[in-house]
């Protein structure tokens, strides 16, 4: 029984494709799950939802020009950042809506570009929905450097984000500077999505945001133990996506992103349950 699983493990990464689209999985399950423990505890993730889809109509261009996938991602992202804090400086209107409406726009428009272009028409599902088979070096290296870069800004502003999370105006009374420290948390944001779009695309990599920290939250209440159980969750995808995908020829990105929310409905049906097995245990007491 135990060599038989065994063999179902080992055989799904046997080669060097299947390694690498692990080695890149995991590099942006870690790095999507240590930020998206803030942005499931701080209620952004409607942003993050929103910035996973608006980087599409840099990818486009990038496309289009023949220069690197990735700048043209991340210059999307910027733009996407700007223009919610625009909205929000400059009208009466909550970040809801501003997030809303270049949600929508900066995907309609990737699209239209994309549409535009008939050599690039077919790149649209893999823009979209990514393709971790085909991780190359370069794009693990980019995951190396995103990862390092999240670690070393979420260890510097814990502190600040912990303040920003808790009350805005404490914060500020403390000196720790509430809006460059979301402005930080931002640009963390944006360095996860776009490090993580090449391997998972630009809808599913929301998932990857949301599923695993949301699964944590549920069991764990402190931060650090929260992004630690996050990035297990998000591991845990992976490895299971990409083993159900090779046995069963299944697309492996989407299966990997099903997976994670898949754990968040497990924990939740078992968390509810322990709470209501407690519940009526203290209901038969009294």
């Amino acid at each position: 029984m135990v060599a038989a699983f065994s063999d179902v493990v080992l055989d799904a990464f046997q080669s060097q494709i299947s390694q690498r689209a692990l080695i890149g999985g995991l590099l942006a399950a870690t790095t999507t799950a240590l930020v998206g423990t803030w942005v499931v505890v701080r209620g952004l993730a409607f942003f993050g939802d929103a910035l996973a889809h608006g980087v599409l109509p840099g990818i486009a261009l990038a496309a289009i020009w023949g220069f690197d996938l990735t700048l043209g991602a991340l210059v999307s992202a910027l733009v996407m950042v700007g223009g919610v804090n625009l909205v929000n400086r400059t009208t009466r209107l909550s970040d809801d809506t501003g997030i809303g409406l270049l949600f929508v726009g900066m995907l309609a428009l990737g699209v239209v570009i994309l549409s535009r272009e008939a050599t690039f028409t077919g790149d649209l599902t893999g823009f979209l929905f990514g393709d971790v088979l085909g991780v190359r070096s370069d794009e693990i290296r980019l995951g190396i450097v995103a990862l390092v870069i999240t670690i070393i800004g979420l260890v510097a502003g814990h502190r600040s984000f912990l303040a920003l999370a808790v009350n805005r105006d404490k914060a500020e009374t403390l000196g720790l500077k509430p809006g460059l420290a979301h402005a930080a948390l931002l640009t963390l944001l944006a360095v996860s999505v776009v490090s993580s779009f090449r391997v998972v695309g630009t809808l599913l990599v929301f998932g990857f945001l949301v599923a695993p920290p949301a699964s944590a939250v549920l069991i764990v209440r402190r931060i650090p133990v929260a992004m630690a159980a996050a990035v297990l969750f998000g591991w845990s995808s992976v490895v299971l996506g990409l083993i159900v995908s090779y046995h069963h020829d299944t697309a492996a990105s989407a299966t990997i992103a099903g997976l994670a929310v898949a754990q968040f409905f497990v924990v939740l049906i078992v968390t509810e349950t322990q709470h209501w097995r407690q519940r009526r245990r203290v209901a038969e007491l009294a």
